[in-house]
């Protein structure tokens, strides 16, 4: 049942955005808010979440946008290139490498499972004692249209950055990650300095022990949320990773070698000393950069 792998996730530290649509999961607490009930939960099917995932899709796009039913794979043989493009068009966060012996295909086997982090590991590797032969790879962050920025600083790929404060309530953080189409939002004190990260993950702290049926998106704050997180990250000592910081004069194989390591997903870019921010780089903007 749906709880159960909620729960489970939770637990194990699996992120929820791996699996489904958190979008859906943000819509249905900011309708229901305390009626969103463990029994909903019990009988929800995942087939079912999915159709919710696709109702969602069509109310953000205006248009019926078909949801792939086919398991997105490759094979051993697809190029790095290739399995990044499917990672990034499909929006999903590993694809399985798939493998049979026979012509038909037939009693296929998992080899691996492919990331973006694992895949730009194996660039770093192979550039690790020749990046001077690309001079790229030596430019800095900020000089590059990659990321988000804040406006005048860094050159802009097209997104703008969030920011919320820790006194803004959890349903403007949940609407903001859905309506800006993120994966995260700095939180920042009155001068910008970083002071924590809301990220989509951070919704499986709500399942924990039931907190979603008694507490209110609208009257509490981002930092009362996190609060509820606490436990979940210092039990798995995940804190440290939640803020990964970089400088805009970092080259781009610095940042790249930072978001290789596993479960690094984005690093904010911050000014030295009053870690103010200036932006955020995902590994999905390195990747798009990359290939262009």
């Amino acid at each position: 049942m749906l709880l159960f792998l909620i729960r489970s996730l939770v637990d194990r530290n699996i992120l929820f955005a791996c699996f489904y649509n958190t979008d859906y999961f943000y819509l249905q607490l900011g309708n229901n808010g305390s009626d969103f009930t463990e029994e909903e939960l019990d009988t929800h099917t995942i087939s079912a979440w999915k159709e919710g995932k696709s109702y969602l899709n069509r109310q953000i796009d205006g248009h019926v946008r078909a949801l792939p039913r086919h398991l997105i794979h490759a094979g051993p043989y697809d190029n790095l290139k290739e399995v990044a493009l499917r990672i990034l068009q499909n929006e999903v966060a590993t694809v399985p490498i798939i493998h049979s012996s026979s012509e038909d295909g037939s009693f296929p086997q998992l080899l691996h499972l492919a990331s973006l982090s694992g895949i730009l590991k194996c660039i770093c590797r192979y550039f690790r004692h020749c990046s001077g032969t690309l001079p790229m790879l030596q430019l800095p962050i900020g000089a590059i249209p990659v990321g988000s920025w804040v406006p005048s600083i860094g050159e802009p790929s097209g997104r703008p950055l969030a920011m919320l404060r820790p006194s803004a309530s959890l349903s403007s953080a949940l609407n903001l990650l859905i309506q800006a189409q993120v994966s995260s939002i700095p939180i920042v004190d009155e001068n910008d300095s970083l002071i924590d990260i809301y990220c989509r993950s951070d919704i499986t702290a709500l399942a924990k022990d039931k907190i979603y049926t008694h507490i209110n998106l609208n009257e509490m704050t981002i930092n009362q949320a996190l609060q509820l997180g606490q436990d979940v990250y210092s039990s798995y000592d995940l804190r440290s990773q939640r803020c990964q910081m970089c400088l805009r004069s970092d080259t781009l194989h610095k940042v790249m070698e930072r978001l290789a390591n596993p479960g690094v997903r984005r690093l904010v870019i911050v000014e030295a000393g009053s870690k103010r921010v200036e932006g955020i780089v995902t590994l999905s903007d390195i990747f798009r950069f990359l290939l262009g």
